[in-house]
Parts: structure tokens; sequence; C-alpha cells
């Protein structure tokens, strides 16, 4: 199973962009879905969250502004970014749990780059 990021690239501040996260190569379905974000100064940190059944959880720092969504059919996960902030510049990585095994599989990052 490989999950393919897309839809990053480079915005003014107070623009939007919508990531997608598809799955591919194995017929696979996953409980929690997630959108991860890094930059070369910090670690890694979890952005949102969304569960098989859609329950939401966010980052103080994009509450208001990010939305996550999946679409189950696809084995897709989505991430609305509006007003954003140079300081949402990072790569962006998608990460999805197999609903039965323990297994967490990761994207290959997608690049977010916020100009003020």
């Amino acid at each position: 199973v490989q999950l393919q990021a897309s839809g990053g690239g480079s915005v003014q501040a107070g623009g939007s962009l919508r990531l997608s996260c598809a799955a591919s190569g194995s017929t696979v379905s996953f409980s929690n879905m997630r959108w991860y974000r890094q930059t070369p100064e910090k670690e890694r940190e979890l952005v949102a969250e969304i569960t098989s059944g859609g329950l939401t959880n966010y980052a103080d720092s994009v509450k208001g502004r990010f939305t996550i969504s999946r679409d189950n059919a696809k084995n897709m996960v989505f991430l609305q970014m509006n007003i954003l902030k140079p300081e949402d510049t990072a790569v962006y990585y998608c990460n999805a749990d197999h609903i039965y095994y323990a297994r967490t599989y990761w994207g290959q990052g997608t690049q977010v780059t916020v100009s003020s």
C-alpha cells in the first residue's frame, strides 16, 4: 500500500490550498487518517486527524482555518487549508492506520509555501 499526497504549492498569505492523499497498491481500509507537517526547524507535528466515523481533531494553530475530510469509498483524505499564514509553510505528510492490523502508512510529503 502506498499513500500519494498532492496539492501542495506556493500561495500568498490569506490564500487557500487543498491537499489530497490517495491510497494505491492494494485493497485496504483505514481507521484513523491524519495530516502531519514538518519544517527543518521543528519536529513533525500533527495537524489534523479524522476517524473512520468522521470525528475530527485539529492542532490549535489551525483550528478554524483547516478542515480535514475523507472519502472512505476512494480511500482518500483531504485537507482544506484556508487563511494560510507564513508559519503554515512546511512539508505536509498524510498518514493512515490499517483498519485491522497495527500498521501505519505514510505518504511522501507535499511542500506548502506561504509567502507574506
